[in-house]
């Protein structure tokens, strides 16, 4: 196994600002091999869809996307995110989310993945950290994902502004604890560097000695993790802000944690150091990916940026932002040493797939009422 690129499709705008298909269109163009599905973007071609985001029509916007993904030669490696499903206190949400993970068994089954991700919860309220009761939940998650026809993997990341399992090193416990092999990490750069490394409320962006304790923690991460459990990276960087977060920063968002708001505006892509860039992301992702020195991890690696620019409602946001995310991949390969370690791009267009017909129609809307 070698190296891939993929992109995340919201990295290519945000929902509301651009549709989908012409952001499939530009990860195509720009030659990125990958696509992975933000699900707020399938729940916005449902939302177009007669009748809104009802679980037939999320089916049909499945097909749709698969469609023509299959056209454009992208393969879909993933889809997530499915929030909030560890910890609840409540049995009624528990029995809610089980619901929606049989929809997105379905979901994920049309666009051909076998990969949901799962971030740590962010819920403040109705939830806990405590590893049995967390482990429970996901492990009850592994085991239906487990038993299905093909069965699905799940891949569990730390969040910088998660409530309990903010770090990599928490993550990994998780998984531990979990104790299933369908149930892995997707270990992000942005994630592991902004909880550690980085303090968006701080003058100069960073913990009080990070350069320390960062360059340790990574070092321990590669003698700790179990390189079959990753299963997926995201690769991205973040700007250091001019003015730190606070209360009257033009960022802050009443309640939501200033990671959570740096996140959200402030994303880049690998390598644009000319853009603000500063977290020490090529040493996370040497950690993962060295053969000697780190995991030794192979396989995809997705850009998954947030960022202000996703929602300019411009036309040539998504191609923009394709191109960056390949001009970072480009130097990703140079800087990594990968040149001899990466799959060649090919993006030859494949035969078009016709249209979903009325009887799959039919097929779907009655699967999606059971």
């Amino acid at each position: 196994m070698s190296y891939k690129p993929a992109i995340c499709s919201m990295s290519l705008g945000r929902a509301w600002a651009h549709t989908l298909s012409p952001k499939l269109a530009a990860a195509s163009s720009a030659s990125l091999p990958g696509i992975e599905i933000f699900f707020e973007d399938l729940l916005y071609l449902a939302s177009s869809l007669p009748g809104g985001p009802t679980p037939s029509n999320q089916l049909l916007a499945a097909h749709q996307i698969r469609a023509q993904c299959t056209t454009l030669n992208l393969e879909i490696m993933g889809i997530g995110p499915f929030n909030n499903c560890e910890g609840l206190l409540s049995p009624t949400a528990r029995a809610q989310k089980l619901e929606e993970l049989h929809l997105w068994f379905e979901i994920a089954r049309i666009l051909g993945t076998d990969i949901i991700q799962i971030p740590c919860t962010f819920m403040t309220e109705g939830v806990t950290g405590d590893l049995a009761i967390v482990s429970r939940d996901l492990r009850e998650i592994a085991d239906l994902g487990a038993s299905q026809n093909p069965p699905f993997k799940f891949a569990y990341e730390n969040l910088c502004w998660g409530t309990f399992n903010d770090t990599w090193e928490k993550a990994w416990s998780v998984v531990e604890a979990v104790g299933r092999d369908n149930f892995g990490l997707c270990l992000d750069t942005f994630n592991i560097a902004g909880r550690e490394y980085a303090d968006p409320c701080a003058e100069d962006g960073k913990c009080v000695g990070a350069d320390v304790t960062f360059k340790e923690s990574l070092r321990r991460m590669a003698r700790t993790i179990d390189a079959k459990k990753i299963f997926y990276v995201q690769a991205v960087d973040a700007e250091r802000l001019r003015v730190p977060m606070s209360e009257s920063h033009a960022f802050h968002v009443e309640g939501q944690k200033p990671r959570m708001s740096w996140s959200r505006n402030c994303r880049l892509f690998m390598c644009e150091e000319e853009r603000g860039g500063y977290l020490p992301v090529m040493d996370v992702l040497k950690a993962i990916c060295d053969e000697e020195e780190g995991l030794g991890y192979k396989g995809w690696i997705s850009m998954e940026l947030f960022n202000r620019s996703l929602l300019r409602e411009d036309e040539s946001v998504p191609r923009e932002h394709a191109e960056r995310a390949m001009r970072s991949w480009e130097k990703i390969v140079e800087r990594m040493g990968w040149e001899n370690k990466v799959e060649p791009l090919n993006v030859a267009p494949r035969k078009a797939v016709s249209r979903v017909s009325q009887k799959e129609v039919e097929s779907i809307e009655i699967s999606a009422r059971l």
